[in-house]
């Protein structure tokens, strides 16, 4: 009977993976799944850190014996274009395309706590005291 098959020690059988909405952002994140999962991990590759936000479709994986420790393993792709090959670093106002021709740069670059203006005006003047004598 086809009921027997729907529960396995008394459990409703979940998919190992699921796709859901973020409720709360960060890390712990909360996601909305069959119903709302807090306190669900963050993971991301090695070296590298996100926080979802509210409203980002994201990739669950649910961990362990009884699939009781979901995990918060990626965020959907934007719809954005991005040739083949490429890699896209974006959060907030700020965008790292690197491309085959080269690297982008979308938003306000800093080095230290100057931007880069200010660093490239910084190193002129030194320059030009230099030529000039005054430095």
């Amino acid at each position: 009977m086809w009921t027997s098959n729907r529960k396995q020690d008394g459990r409703t059988q979940e998919a190992p993976g699921d796709v859901g909405v973020v409720t709360l952002g960060g890390d712990p994140a909360g996601v909305y799944l069959s119903g709302e999962r807090r306190w669900v991990a963050v993971y991301a590759p090695g070296g590298y850190q996100w926080r979802p936000a509210v409203g980002e479709k994201v990739l669950v994986l649910k961990a362990g014996d009884h699939q009781e420790s979901p995990c918060l393993v990626g965020v959907r792709q934007s719809e954005q274009q991005l040739e083949p090959g490429a890699v896209r670093l974006s959060g907030g106002e700020g965008q790292i395309d690197l491309c085959k021709d080269g690297i982008r740069l979308t938003g306000q670059v800093w080095i230290g706590e100057q931007t880069l203006e200010d660093y490239v005006a910084a190193i002129a003047r030194e320059v030009t005291l230099e030529i000039l004598g005054g430095g």
